[in-house]
């Protein structure tokens, strides 16, 4: 496919995918696509270390990282904040609702207690520090989430000659971002998985390029609830340079979820995959388990805390509950959960990520056929 978008990155297809599995970039990127490594949580010292494996199973195609800079969260302002100095702020009644699900289910309850001196959740300086630390790999993109990006952020891609990325979800935001000065937007329905604003792909993406025309020609990314070609397709004939993807790569061989995560995706609906605060203090959608409908239904649910720190109640408990899982607990299989989008009900097999894209392109090009067909009638 001849493209702005491909000629710009040096990409046969315009499929994005993100992943935080080395694995499934690197098979994206060789089979033509673009694969994004999702960098959170990971440090100057350990970006290296995946990068350096993307290096050398890439195959010299492209790739890129996404890395979280949020503009709003409950320590913004602050600086040198840590796990430890966070526990102390979760309230109790957080930590008690946490320990009683676990319990109900006979997993062994998570402690707060133990010394833990890293940065904090989303820490912005250490973002940086490790988005510094990536270009000293052959990175083609680099893309942030949850606001406009910092300055130093688009200062570095300049400085390197890479193109910045920023996902939105509503129209006020690529407005942002624009007027910011990024190169790309990613345009994210609700329906996608993780963090997600309230409108659907199909409003936001004209909306979107409606918006912004007048302003400055910036390539629009399709993204939210996409899982095949066809999809892609009509994305594209509304005016998206091509598509940002993430859950269907969930359900790939490559990618970092759990067999039994894979499982629950094949068997849930696209309304199992709820938008809900109580993972990460913002709205954030994921599929729906007994972990999800407590935090959500129960009456004695004490709600959400605000970024970052629901996350440290939420993902230290559901990685006991992903151990206990494994290890044959059926009440901790009801509790697994990660993020996804609506798109999850389309998921009905396990695939290598090759093979994803594989798909895509044939798909694509019959949804391309089929239009043509109706044009030359």
């Amino acid at each position: 496919m001849k493209s702005p978008i491909c000629d710009l990155l040096g990409i046969e297809f315009p499929l994005f995918a993100f992943s935080h599995c080395r694995d499934v970039v690197a098979a994206v990127s060789r089979a033509g696509g673009f694969g994004v490594l999702g960098a959170t949580g990971l440090t100057p010292q350990t970006v290296h270390t995946e990068l350096k494996w993307i290096d050398e199973h890439v195959g010299g195609k492209p790739y890129g990282l996404d890395i979280l800079f949020p503009e709003n969260m409950a320590t913004s302002g602050e600086r040198g904040v840590t796990y430890n100095s966070l526990k102390s702020r979760i309230p109790e009644a957080h930590k008690a609702f946490a320990a009683e699900l676990l319990a109900s289910a006979g997993i062994e309850q998570q402690t707060f207690e133990s010394s833990d001196d890293r940065a904090q959740p989303f820490d912005p300086e250490q973002a940086l520090r490790t988005l510094e630390a990536a270009f000293e790999h052959p990175i083609k993109l680099i893309a942030n989430a949850l606001g406009v990006p910092p300055p130093e952020m688009i200062e570095m891609g300049k400085k390197h000659g890479v193109p910045v990325a920023a996902l939105v979800g509503a129209k006020e935001h690529a407005i942002r971002q624009v007027n910011a000065g990024v190169d790309i937007l990613v345009v994210q329905g609700t329906e996608a998985g993780g963090h997600c604003g309230e409108v659907t792909t199909m409003v936001l993406v004209p909306e979107v390029l409606k918006a912004i025309k007048t302003i400055r020609d910036v390539p629009v990314l399709a993204a939210g609830g996409i899982m095949n070609g066809s999809q892609m397709a009509a994305c594209m004939a509304m005016g998206a340079a091509g598509v940002w993807t993430g859950s269907v790569w969930l359900a790939t061989t490559e990618s970092e979820t759990t067999p039994i995560f894979r499982e629950r995706m094949i068997e849930a609906s696209s309304r199992d995959a709820v938008r809900v605060k109580t993972r990460t203090g913002k709205p954030a959608r994921q599929l729906r388990s007994a972990w999800t409908e407590a935090w959500e239904r129960s009456p004695n649910s004490p709600g959400a805390l605000p970024m970052p720190l629901m996350t440290l109640v939420s993902e230290s408990a559901l990685r006991s509950v992903n151990r206990a899982a494994e290890a044959g607990n059926p009440k901790a299989r009801d509790m697994v959960t990660y993020f996804v989008g609506q798109g999850v009900g389309l998921i009905d097999s396990v695939r290598s990520a090759g093979q994803v894209v594989q798909d895509f392109k044939e798909e694509f090009l019959e949804a391309v056929e089929r239009m043509n067909a109706l044009l030359e009638e």
